[in-house]
């Protein structure tokens, strides 16, 4: 599962969903990271991925 490799990645960088958000430049009341991790979102955008992906300082390619 894609949300996986998204948590490992936070766990490895200590950060939270909450701050994932706002580094990923999302608003603060946006659920879509939740939505995400818990399945709602089936297939994140490209965008959305990108924001994670830069959020996190890491490459697209983490994620495949």
């Amino acid at each position: 599962m894609l949300w996986n490799k998204v948590e490992k990645e936070l766990k490895k960088q200590n950060m939270s969903i909450y701050q994932l958000t706002i580094k990923a430049g999302l608003p603060r009341s946006n659920r879509t990271m939740y939505e995400f991790k818990y399945g709602h979102i089936k297939k994140p955008s490209f965008e959305l991925m990108c924001k994670i992906a830069d959020a996190l300082n890491v490459s697209l390619d983490v994620f495949r």
